[in-house]
Formats: C-alpha cells, structure tokens, sequence
C-alpha cells in the first residue's frame, strides 16, 4: 500500500489538517524531478571556484518548463510541517497534562467525601474520562509516528530523484531533535497512574526493609515492540500503579538500571544458566540511576528444581560503593559488616542470614575466580502496589548489553571499579542494543491461587509474545562473546533480532574483501549461502560488510587465483573469511517426574517385545526335539533379534535420561527415535520373509 492511502486511512478524525501534507510535498518533488535542468556535476573532492565569475541570480530555478519549483520551495513546505507537527503535538500534550490535573483533583474530592456503602456512579465516570484521556495520548503517539514515517518515506523519493542534492540525512538528524520526537512525556502516564490508582482505592501495606530481601515468585517473560509499549503501559496501569520508590531519581515513570553479572573465563555460571542446571547461581552487581552508585545491591539468583518442591529464589543485601570492591578482593571481612549492621539497628536474625550469604558469595567468587563480565543497561519502570509483591509488572527499554571488560587494556577489578570506565568510548564490537522492550510478569501467589484475570488478558491480548527463560546475561554473553560460548540460546536465531546483532559485528571495508566476499556469496547463493551481511550504519564507510561469528566465523583464507586483482598477478593476499559458526542451540527444558516416567515406559515396552521373541526362540529351541531341524533354525533366527532389542532398549534409556538430567533438548536433537522403530520393523519383515521362504523350499511336492 503506498504511504498517501495509508496516512489517508489512518487519519484520526478531527486532527485531518494538522498531519504531514504529504500528496503536496509528493507533488513538488515529482515537479523537480520533471523539470531539473540536468547540469553537470563537478567532483567536490577536487572543487575549485572563482571570486569574479557571476553566478546565477537567488531567483534563477534552473528549470525547464512553463512554472518554476525550487528545491527552496520543497525544504520550506518541509520546514513548515515540521513546525506544524510539532506545535500541534505540543498543545496536545499541554491540553491532556491540564486535563489529568483538573480531574485528580476532582478524583480527591471524590474520595474524600465518598461514604462507605454509597454509590460509585460518580467515580465510574471518572474512570472513563481517565480512560479516553489515555487513548487520546496513544492516539498521539500514532500521529507522531505516521508523520515521521511520512517525512523519513518523502526525503527518500526526493533523494532517490534528486541525487544532485541529497537531504534526508540532514533532515532526519534534525528530526531527532524536535521536541514532539526526543521528548519524555511518560510523566503523563505517571499521574494517569495515581488517578486510577486512587480510582482503585489501592491499599499501601507498611513500607519494608528492601535491602535484606529474599523474592521467591515465579516469572514468565515476553518482547514487545517498540511501537506497542505505551499501549501496554496504559492496560497495566488500569490495575496496577507506577511504583516508585525514590521519587528524586525519576524524572518520568523509568528508571535508569544497572546490572554488572560476574563469570570467569570459562563462563561457568553462563553455561550453568543457559541449562538450567540444578543450584545453577547467577550473580550481580545492580544499581540505580546516573552517574556514580550510590548503594549497591549484591544479588545472587539460584535456580532450583520446581517439580521437586524447589522455588529458584533472588537473595540480596547492600554495600557502600568504595566497600564493593575490597569484598570481591576478600579484604573487606564479615566482622566489619556485622558491626556496620548493628549500628544500623537489624535484628540478629537478619544479621544471621546476611552473614551467611555474605560468606558465600565471596567464597564463591574466590573459588571460581568471578570477575565482572558483562552488564545489562535499561530504563525500568515497575508496576506495583507498593510493597506488594502479589502481581509485579516491569518493562525493561532502551535495553543495552556492554561487555564489561574491554578486551584491549586493564579490566575494571585491576582499576578498582566493578565496571568499566563510562568516560571512554565503547567499541561496538562490546555493546549490543536489544530491539525490543521486555516485559516480566512476577506473580506471587499462594498455593492454589490463580493469576488475576487482567493479567491473563494482558498475556493474551497479542501484544506480548512469550520468550520462555529468555535472560538479558545469557543474550549479551551469547552475542559479544561468540568465541568464548559453547551452546547459545534458542531465540538468537530469531529473524526480529538479526540487524541488532549484526549492528555489533566486525566491519570490513577492505576493497579485495568485499569484492571476493561478493563473488563466494553469489556462488553460494543457489545453495544457501552461510554468508551474512548487515546494514551498514552512520559509522560506517559506505559498502562495509557487517559480519558476525554466530553468523560466520572468521579464518584467515588466501584468495584464489580467480579472485586475484588483475593488476597484481601471482601476488599472495588474504582476507578475512567468516563461515557460520554452528553452535547448539539450547532449548529451556521443563523437568516433570512424568518426563522420567515416560522415558521408563518406553523402555519398558521395548523390553517388553524382547521379552516376547526371547521367549518363543528359546521355548522352539528347548522343546522342539533333536529332530525338529525348523524349530531349531527359526530359534536360532529369533534370538539375536531378541538380544539386539534388548541392548538398543538399554542404550535408548540411558542415552535419554543422561539428556534430561543435563537438559541437553536442542533445536538439533530430538528426543523421539525415528531409527529404532523402524529398523525393528524392517528386521522383523526380512526375518518373516526367511522363515515363509524356508518353509516353503522345505515343502514336499505332492505325490501322484
């Protein structure tokens, strides 16, 4: 569908005059593009010019036809649309903050002067009006981004017409900086949470100590693009509120979170979690807000088998800043920190169970030598009745993974800091941008209890799609660490997260490179090529190839003859060839007794039919007596099948339950046997067959 019909058909109506004039703008670029005097180009590398050689009058078109269109008269009515985009938007957003203050204040005096047992006619109908300013907001923010789709699609065409004088990178970099497109309105959904929260009647039990903390709730995660998060704020803030626990760190609803998740060379704990291995323990480093931490949070999370009775929990507790690192080191000692509790006020039952995780987290990152690998970046905001851990929502944006070591120069511990530098640059080989936002679900419930009936509609509403034990440590390790990762998870093959992974890729711009890698690509093409190539960003030097390991491992490779420039005959060169790296992809298993049970079953069942066989070989072989030659040669035939089915039955049981007590399920293995069965049914076809052929020879002809 072109863009004219879209825009015209996604108009909200009332608003028709205040979106981009695109059919306009359409019309004087193809007007420029008809009537362009084609002049010719000069090489700009080599431009020279003259101070007394006249040039063409301002009003000179240098067109050819009856009626004059400039490139002026295109970037004015670009121009003006901006504008009018922008001060429409802002009045907007100006109308809908007055309009939420006006009724907070009357939602106040509702309550206020509400009586137990009267009727909440009045209340309901702020609730609508709460509700239609809400849409009114989301209806925006589909203007907003039609127009700019509107702008980015109409510089395209005037490019691509007019390549004399290119102007959608210019004018897409100011576009970032209007106000209706950087602009953080969030703040309006802010109150819109009080609103219903106060609406809600919501109860605040007692606030808790939140830096000795054990969560133990289950957690189902979803991605949800870009474009549907603000309609997934509103419908989670109709039940829950914006919890905000320092109101002086948030200028809006989110939160700037930091996570700094620890591993040794090896990555342990990567591969520990990434199979969901039993005790399997991931650890961090989390902190809030800009600039240097303030408190720091030590939390270890430890998976635990749910089928057993076991619930994976998160335990953490807090340090000063300069205390974290001399901890790592093992200098700061237990004793200290006791005493440093106690002068707070904690109970010596609080105290105890501190000590005990304090102990075991420096012992672990002492054993298994742990230093800082890779950390997590994102703007949180929670919803959550505060200090209720019943129904807790987050959604995570913005979401960045940094490898927390460079790996050219001193690593943070040898620099005293838990994480790297954040005055120097980052290589974008050591920084990937999730796509998506991604949202937590974390329910709290007693045994028996079901999810609220909003939650489930929220999940199957469509605008979530479902990531099982999908994990930001595991991504940023599988992602910036390609060479070091033996297994990767299941969804990095996922096409929605392809130019994200490929935007942290190795860049070669190397002429021979791509020229060689162009002609192995085309000749692979018709098979399937293993060749990966990306978009190139602003970065980048125009026809770089962006090539990553999980796409294609790089080797040192001479270029042969064919590829060799002409120019340099016989002359050796070498490139950098990157052939896809085939890992296992690991697939999160869900371990049930009646898993076990079901791989017993089979077994048995195969036993069973060996058994059977077994059973009628050996009864023909000792029954049948000395003479009963048929007998003794069908037995003979029957038995090492029963035998072989036997051992096979073993070995199929063995092998299957070595992979569910490794939770070895990849995409690449099956639990099913397509073998087996079907050679027991091909022997058994073959021996049936013998056996009627040999009775059938050994048949006396008859007698006449």
């Amino acid at each position: 569908m072109k863009f004219g019909k879209y825009l015209a058909q996604n108009m909200r109506p009332g608003w028709e005059e205040h979106y981009i004039e695109y059919d306009k703008l359409k019309a004087i670029v193809k007007a420029l593009t008809k009537t362009e005097l084609q002049m010719p180009q000069r090489d700009i590398s080599h431009y020279t010019t003259s101070l007394t050689v006249q040039g063409l009058p301002s009003n000179f078109a240098g067109k050819l036809g009856t009626k004059d269109v400039t490139q002026e008269d295109f970037f004015k009515e670009i121009d003006k649309n901006v504008e009018k985009i922008g001060s429409f938007t802002a009045m907007q957003v100006k109308q809908s903050k007055a309009l939420l203050e006006r009724l907070e204040r009357e939602v106040d005096v509702a309550v206020r002067n509400k009586s137990p047992g009267a009727p909440s006619t009045g209340l309901q109908a702020m609730d609508v009006r709460a509700k239609e300013i809400g849409d009114t907001f989301l209806d925006l923010e589909k203007y907003i981004n039609i127009n700019y789709t509107g702008f980015y699609k109409i510089l395209k065409k005037h490019d691509k017409n007019l390549p004399s004088t290119p102007a959608r990178q210019f004018y897409m970099a100011r576009l970032h900086q209007t106000p209706w497109i950087q602009g953080d309105y969030s703040a309006v959904f802010v109150t819109l949470s009080r609103i219903y929260s106060k609406l809600r009647d919501d109860v605040v039990p007692e606030s808790q100590d939140l830096e000795l903390k054990d969560f133990v709730r289950s957690t189902r995660k979803y991605w949800v693009k870009t474009e549907d998060v603000s309609k997934v704020k509103h419908l989670i803030l109709q039940h829950l509120p914006v919890f905000q626990v320092r109101q002086d760190l948030l200028s809006g609803d989110s939160q700037l979170t930091n996570s700094a998740y620890f591993d040794n060379s090896q990555l342990e704990l990567y591969h520990g979690r990434l199979e969901k291995r039993p005790q399997a323990i991931a650890l961090r480093i989390r902190w809030y807000g800009l600039g240097e931490p303030e408190l720091a949070f030590i939390e270890r999370k430890t998976h635990k088998e749910s089928w057993k009775g076991e619930i994976s929990v998160k335990e953490r507790f807090t340090l000063p800043p300069e205390i974290v690192i001399p901890f790592l080191k093992g200098e700061y000692k237990v004793k200290e920190a006791i005493e440093a509790l106690r002068a707070k006020g904690k109970t010596e039952e609080e105290i105890e169970k501190f000590k005990g995780l304090f102990e075991e987290v420096q012992k672990v990152v002492d054993v298994k030598q742990l230093h800082p690998l890779m950390r997590t970046q994102y703007m949180r905001v929670a919803f959550q009745i505060p200090f209720d851990a019943t129904v807790r929502v987050s959604l995570d944006t913005n979401l960045c993974m940094i490898r927390e070591n460079p790996e050219h120069g001193d690593s943070c511990m040898e620099a005293g800091r838990w994480f790297r530098d954040p005055t120097l640059p980052v290589p974008r080989t050591e920084i990937t941008k999730f796509p998506h936002a991604v949202l937590e679900v974390k329910l709290s419930l007693e045994e028996g209890q079901d999810a609220p009936l909003w939650v489930t509609q929220l999940i199957e509403s469509g605008l979530l799609h479902e990531v099982h034990k999908f994990s930001k440590f595991i991504h940023g390790c599988a992602v910036l660490l390609p060479d070091q990762v033996q297994a990767v998870p299941y969804w990095i093959d996922d096409e929605s997260i392809r130019e994200s992974i490929l935007a942290s890729s190795i860049v070669t711009s190397d002429d021979s490179v791509k020229s060689s890698l162009s002609k192995r690509r085309m000749a692979k093409d018709a098979k399937g090529s293993f060749w990966s190539r990306g978009k190139t960003t602003q970065n980048d030097s125009e026809g770089s190839e962006l090539l990553h390991p999980l796409l294609g491992e790089h080797s040192k490779t001479d270029i042969l003859e064919e590829d060799q420039p002409k120019d340099s005959p016989g002359k050796k060169k070498t490139f950098t060839r990157f052939k896809r790296r085939e890992l296992p992809r690991m697939v999160p298993m869900r371990i049930e007794p009646k898993t076990s049970f079901a791989n017993e079953r089979t077994f048995l069942r195969w036993t069973h039919m060996s058994i059977i066989l077994g059973g009628v070989s050996s009864a023909m072989l000792g029954q049948a007596g000395p003479d009963d030659v048929d007998a003794h040669v069908i037995g003979l035939a029957t038995l090492p099948l029963a035998i072989a089915m036997a051992a096979y039955a073993c070995y199929l049981y063995l092998w299957r339950a070595r992979q569910i007590q490794k939770r070895e399920a990849r995409l690449a293995t099956k639990f099913d046997d397509r073998i087996g069965p079907v050679c027991l049914a091909c022997i058994l076809v073959c021996l049936y067959i013998t056996v009627f052929f040999y009775k059938l020879m050994g048949l006396n002809p008859p007698k006449v």
